[in-house]
């Protein structure tokens, strides 16, 4: 009788050095480095942001200083000049043209999205490249015939032409990212209330809505931010009446110079109902940017 061979040894899983102590010690310190690689582009990205808060606080001269000085004394003296300039007409125009657009963006992208993700329309391809290929013309192409549509039409100086602008600008923007979150919608769903007999409009309010709220509330949170902080439509057809916020801020810049640090506590001040509006949907926000990111 022959002897049996001997069993091969085992080779080690390639992942087995991985749960090895010398592993975990590795893995633990590229975690790390990770960390601080992270937390080093989190304050670099900030930076700017806190130098404008702390110049804000500065006077004219200790802003305009070069180098800038971190020990000169702290003051009110911008806020109360910003505040005193009466911007509440600005803020009211600004909230009143990003709200009525972001409405209104909803309203179109919703179904538009639905109709290229749930239900694809023929060539849906060629209609989601026509959206965006109106971005590919830069904004100052446009505001020579914007201008002039204005003059003709009396709507210069009118918060409603810039509601259907911002409508105009953002609506691109909110059906690419409307149809990437209806896409996550399950069918069977979908299939199941029409299968009940519910008609288009009640699937999209009863079903697809409390779904895809995440999404809705990250692209409607996107698209305010974007007309807030529109400047050049407003500054040309615009003058007094629909004036928004930022150009209301652009009226503290002075031929003489000294506006560092009336500039920057604008901007504060201008930025933090923006701030306001991303703190307050933080988790709708985080929940919908990650739609379709994990299959």
């Amino acid at each position: 009788m022959t002897a049996p061979p001997w069993p091969k040894p085992r080779t080690a899983h390639p992942r087995a050095a991985a749960l090895l102590p010398g592993g975990r010690r590795r893995r633990s310190s590229r975690g790390v480095w990770l960390g601080v690689a992270a937390w080093l582009a989190g304050l670099f990205a900030v930076t700017p942001i806190l130098w404008m808060l702390l110049t804000s606080f500065h006077s004219e001269q200790d802003a305009a200083q070069n180098p800038p000085s971190l020990a000169a004394d702290l003051t009110l003296e911008s806020y109360r000049t910003f505040f005193g300039s009466q911007p509440l007409p600005a803020f009211v125009n600004s909230f009143s043209a990003s709200l009525v657009s972001t409405a209104l963006v909803l309203a179109l992208s919703v179904p538009a999205a639905y109709a290229l993700s749930i239900k694809p329309v023929p060539k849906w391809s060629d209609v989601m490249f026509f959206f965006l290929s109106t971005k590919f013309l830069p904004i100052v192409a446009g505001l020579l015939p914007l201008y002039l549509f204005a003059l003709h039409t009396g709507t210069l100086d009118n918060i409603w032409l810039l509601s259907i602008l911002y409508t105009s600008m953002n609506l691109a923007v909110a059906v690419w990212m409307m149809r990437s979150f209806l896409s996550e919608v399950p069918r069977e769903i979908i299939e199941a209330a029409q299968l009940d007999g519910a008609s288009l409009t009640t699937t999209l309010v009863r079903v697809v809505g409390p779904i895809a709220i995440p999404g809705i509330a990250a692209t409607a949170l996107i698209c305010f931010i974007f007309s807030w902080n529109e400047l050049m439509l407003a500054r040309t057809l615009t003058a007094t009446v629909a004036s928004t916020a930022p150009v209301f801020m652009t009226s503290f810049l002075t031929s003489q110079g000294l506006f560092i640090a009336k500039m920057s506590a604008a901007c504060i001040a201008i930025s933090l109902p923006v701030l306001a509006a991303g703190f307050a949907a933080q988790d709708k926000l985080v929940q919908g940017l990650s739609m379709g990111a994990v299959k």
